[in-house]
């Protein structure tokens, strides 16, 4: 890859799990019954052809990881647990009693924080709560983040008796000083451990999260971490991006400076070098940071172009709604965003008061949706085209400018209102998305809202 291109595209952009992206969505946020009617409707319209996704955000954790932009909540007092299980099913009752019907959950997925945080015995008890007033759809995909430090072997067996079957660790870097600067001690044998019990207990998939662009990360590390990874030779491996976002207000990343990360071109290398080692040891590059093993079902949805991205990123169940449950958490009803409030104690209590607990959310327009559903496409599937969209996008022209840019670097194959991206331009996903972004071209934020793209 020329590291001209690299240059010149590498500049902030968004990671697209949502479009519009949040700093886009309407300052006025939304109106609490909008976003009520809009999640009634898209409810009637897929929970019983296809069911409901749920995500449900378990924000504790015991230690702060500096490299993380999550919201969280640090603490080690385990006896915050069961309130917060009350409040995440009060919120849940509170939707259920919108609708008319049982909801079918299709997908559900615990992310954090750091859902192994909580006990065994919680975990089946946020499980009972949730399927005693809903059920499980026949093709259900249930999934969860544990931390190969804290996550045992009860836990990993109470959440397969209760229908999970993919599991997603954190590893990040095995390097002793990467670790050490990101606060994150991973030793190998623990992450050994955690996989080859999950393998034990029946679980069909199971992940490694990695991420390049660390501070202090070298090409032998890289090389190093992914060495050990092929002695496990997890289902699936999501090599993410390191997202640099000091400016956030909330995030960890304290532990080291910008002098500390790999520069633009040396980043790139790093996933360069990634990459071409998945490919040696079997793996298939799925939309943007996934590889999978053949015999996973993310492959799988990638080669029958079912494949689907959301706030839970890459997905092989598409679903029109997604509900979001827990402190922060994003709902999705194809027609509106809605975001929970930010503090556990705020989120405790306005749910306890009988309230849904959105505090911003996007009613999309139907640009909005024309436009999200290329940025889908071109997200999954590296192709997308706009014929019978044309005369519905605004100043379409400007977009097309842009593109024939991009076509004459070699990043798009324009032909008759459609695109391609070739393989080798893949990296550049995120700024080819860019191109179609109305609000992003529009608004030309003048503060970096973003991590860098490449």
């Amino acid at each position: 890859m020329q590291n001209s291109l690299i240059q010149k595209y590498n500049i902030p952009g968004p990671r697209y799990t949502s479009y519009p992206t949040v700093p886009f969505w309407n300052k006025d946020g939304i109106d609490k019954n909008v976003w009520i009617n809009s999640f009634k409707t898209s409810f009637k319209e897929s929970n019983t052809s296809e069911g409901i996704s749920i995500y449900i955000h378990l924000p504790f954790c015991e230690s702060l990881c500096t490299f993380c932009a999550c919201h969280k909540h640090i603490t080690k007092r385990h006896e915050v647990e069961e309130e917060y299980i009350k409040t995440v099913l009060k919120e849940w009752e509170l939707y259920v009693a919108l609708v008319d019907e049982t909801p079918i959950i299709k997908e559900l997925h615990l992310g954090g924080g750091t859902p192994t945080f909580f006990s065994k015995e919680n975990l089946e008890y946020l499980m009972d709560g949730v399927f005693s007033i809903s059920k499980k759809h026949q093709n259900a995909e249930f999934s969860f983040e544990g931390h190969p430090s804290n996550t045992s072997k009860e836990q990993l067996q109470t959440l397969y008796n209760c229908g999970f079957r993919r599991v997603s660790f954190g590893v990040q870097d095995y390097n002793e000083k990467v670790q050490k600067a990101i606060h994150r001690i991973q030793p190998f044998d623990e992450v050994e451990k955690v996989t080859n019990w999950s393998r034990e207990i029946g679980y069909t998939s199971v992940s490694h999260d990695l991420i390049f662009g660390l501070p202090f990360q070298t090409k032998e590390n890289v090389i190093d971490t992914i060495n050990k990874t092929k002695e496990l030779q997890p289902d699936r491996i999501s090599f993410y991006s390191y997202a640099h976002v000091p400016w956030v207000k909330g995030v960890g990343q304290r532990g080291f400076n910008e002098n500390d990360l790999p520069a633009n071109e040396e980043k790139r290398e790093l996933y360069e070098i990634g990459k071409e080692l998945f490919a040696a040891l079997g793996y298939v590059e799925i939309g943007m940071d996934h590889f999978a093993l053949k015999t996973d079902s993310l492959y799988k949805a990638s080669v029958d172009k079912t494949l689907h991205r959301n706030f839970m990123g890459y997905t092989a169940n598409k679903t029109q709604l997604m509900v979001g449950l827990g402190m922060s958490a994003i709902s999705d009803s194809w027609y509106a965003f809605a975001q929970n409030v930010k503090t556990v104690k705020e989120y405790q209590q306005i749910v306890n008061s009988g309230e849904i607990p959105i505090f911003r959310g996007h009613l999309l327009s139907e640009e909005d949706r024309i436009i999200r559903k290329h940025i889908l496409n071109i997200m999954c599937h590296f192709t997308t085209s706009w014929q019978e969209d044309a005369m519905k996008i605004k100043n379409i022209e400007n977009h097309l400018i842009l593109l024939k840019e991009m076509e004459n670097d070699g990043l798009v194959v324009i032909k008759e209102n459609s695109l391609f991206v070739p393989e080798a331009a893949r990296p550049f996903v995120r700024n080819i998305c860019m191109a179609f972004d109305v609000h992003l071209l529009k608004m030309k934020p003048k503060t970096q809202l973003f991590s860098m793209t490449i």
